[in-house]
């Protein structure tokens, strides 16, 4: 997030409410950030010589500090965008846990109940975002935004497909049933 502050001040001096604002505009379908966030990171810049306070403003309401980015602000920003970023080496997901949890603890029509249950939930946000891409109203931010999401839900339910005909194929296995036509 430090970085992403970074961008935002690179396209002028900004608060910490601009600062969030701006955030959740550009990045909406991210998680919104929690104001105690932005001052905290814009602390930690500002100690690390990256931003610098500006002055101070008040449009009517309390005093807000405003900052600006310094060159060594301008310089992390522009290594970190050419930066590449690895793929995570891990998988991380509540998703897979569940799925592996239930599993190994459930009987197999409960985990299929499972699978099916994630594959609906993911299915119905899919089409949620998918209306959102095509909203009169959609920002070139939102679109943008939107296929990252439908891309990974894409690939979930891919997943949650071949994971639901893993379990069948392994339930006729061990029970040695004979494969239907479904």
């Amino acid at each position: 997030m430090p970085h992403v502050l970074l961008g935002l001040l690179a396209t002028g001096d900004k608060h910490g409410y601009e600062l969030k604002r701006a955030h959740d505009e550009r990045l909406p379908q991210a998680r919104p950030l929690a104001f105690g966030q932005v001052y905290a990171t814009l602390n930690r810049l500002q100690r690390d010589g990256l931003v610098v306070p500006t002055g101070q403003e008040r449009d009517g309401g309390p005093e807000r500090t405003t900052y600006a980015l310094t060159d060594d602000g301008r310089v992390a920003l522009d290594r970190w965008l050419t930066e590449v970023e690895p793929p995570f080496p891990y998988v991380a997901s509540t998703l897979l846990a569940k799925v592996a949890v239930a599993l190994l603890v459930a009987d197999v029509d409960r985990a299929r109940a499972c699978l099916a249950a994630q594959r609906q939930a993911h299915t119905a946000r899919l089409r949620e975002l998918t209306a959102l891409k095509h909203a009169p109203s959609a920002t070139l931010d939102d679109i943008v935004a939107v296929d990252f999401a439908i891309a990974h839900l894409d690939a979930d339910l891919r997943w949650l497909q071949t994971t639901l005909s893993r379990v069948a194929d392994w339930h006729r296995e061990v029970w040695h049933e004979p494969a239907t036509g479904s």
